[in-house]
């Protein structure tokens, strides 16, 4: 799996593939993929991909 840095608004997502000139994301666990343009696109680091899947884990063990 690829992972990506959507520097806009920091979030973290595997990337899905391209359509129509954008790089699909989709949030590290699961969810909705959101429509990135390639040059907003940087780096995820191991640790910022560890963390936001602690993050995930951490949100769904706290629904009811």
């Amino acid at each position: 799996m690829a992972y990506a840095l959507d520097v806009r608004d920091g979030r973290i997502g595997e990337v899905m593939g391209r359509e129509g000139g954008y790089v699909q994301l989709r949030p590290v666990g699961g969810g909705c993929e959101w429509d990135c343009p390639p040059e907003a696109l940087g780096e995820a680091a191991p640790g910022d991909v560890l963390l936001a899947r602690v993050r995930r884990v951490n949100r769904e063990g706290r629904l009811p």
